[in-house]
Formats: C-alpha cells, sequence, structure tokens
C-alpha cells in the first residue's frame, strides 16, 4: 500500500493522476532551513524527514510504502517558504516581479528497507506586473499556504510568463520523477 506522508491538497490530486490507489498521513515537521544550509539541500532533508514520519506511522503495515515530497520557491539563493500574512506574501511577490526563479521539488519514497530520492528544478519567470495586478493576487487570498506565495495552478498561473522544467514539480509533486521512483519500488502504474 502506498501512503503520502502530505497535507496538500494538490500532491493528493497529483499523485491521483497516477491511477494509484494510495492512503494519507498527515505528518507535521519543522520546515525551516538550517543556517548555511543550501535550498537543494534543505528541500531533500525536508522531504526525507516527511518519509521518515510517515513510515513511523505505517511501522506495522508490512509492505507500506509512503511517498513524501518538499517544494521551494528559491531567489537569489533563499528559500522563500510559504508566507505567514498578506504582508509577506505581497513582499515575496514584489521580490518575484518581473524576474526568474527556481522551484526546487524533491520526491522521497521509502519502505522498511530502503528509501529513494529524485529532484526537479524548474525555471519560472513572472511578468512584470503592476502594483495593483499584484496586491488584487493578494487580496484574492490564494497566497495562503503557498511556497513563494503563489499557486501556478489558480490564478498565480497568469502571473507566470514563462516555464523552464515540469509544472508539475511548480505545483508540489513532479509527476515524472514520481513515476520513475516507484517504478523503482515495482509499484505498476
Amino acid at each position: 500500500m502506498i501512503h503520502l506522508a502530505s497535507k496538500s491538497p494538490r500532491r493528493r490530486e497529483l499523485l491521483s493522476q497516477l491511477g494509484l490507489d494510495f492512503g494519507v498521513l498527515d505528518v507535521d515537521i519543522p520546515e525551516h532551513p538550517a543556517a548555511g544550509e543550501p535550498p537543494l539541500d534543505y528541500v531533500r532533508r525536508v522531504a526525507r524527514e516527511k518519509a521518515g514520519a510517515g513510515l513511523l506511522r505505517v511501522s506495522g503495515s508490512p509492505g507500506a510504502i509512503v511517498l513524501a515530497a518538499d517544494t521551494e520557491v528559491v531567489a537569489d539563493g533563499e528559500v522563500f517558504g510559504k508566507p505567514v500574512d498578506a504582508l509577506q506574501a505581497r513582499a515575496m511577490l514584489g521580490r518575484l516581479n518581473g524576474r526568474e526563479h527556481q522551484v526546487i521539488s524533491s520526491v522521497c519514497l521509502a519502505d522498511a528497507g530502503r528509501e529513494a530520492q529524485a529532484e526537479c528544478v524548474s525555471k519560472v519567470r513572472f511578468g512584470q506586473l503592476g502594483e495593483d495586478e499584484l496586491d488584487a493576487y493578494i487580496a484574492c487570498g490564494e497566497w495562503q499556504g503557498k511556497a513563494g506565495g503563489y499557486a501556478i495552478q489558480g490564478r498565480g498561473g497568469a502571473l507566470v510568463a514563462h516555464l523552464s522544467g515540469s509544472y508539475s514539480g511548480v505545483m508540489g509533486l513532479p509527476l515524472y520523477e514520481t513515476r520513475q521512483l516507484l517504478r523503482r519500488f515495482g509499484v505498476a502504474l
């Protein structure tokens, strides 16, 4: 049985696209980069810690496989995280406005005897947006709970002028990399 260790409804939607039956584990781990921790290392660590927390929850289930992921927006070497309020979301979007940034996703698959991980790095460039456009996006509230303060699959998609990489990775679960990991674990798709 596959278990998705994630609170994210987007990850549930994306994993469903692969046609899998899976359970959902509500795991809660701290998501803060350590001092000097490079963004890619941070995203990998968080995905691994989520998978480990999920494994602890299903330790008595033979054959259980846990899938976990983390996705972060990175600009100028800084991990943006999820904004805590509208002011922080507006500041994040202001820094991304008219610029390119990275979206790093890491997927970790683990069972009782093994672990495998894969990453996806996408480049996203926002168009040059007016202050009123950014304010209107903040007012819609979609930024809440979203890395970097935007949702590419929603109204935030209209902010994006160019994407190089994985659309599903920017949403939170890169499907190609996830499929490859599942195949390595012998999961039929």
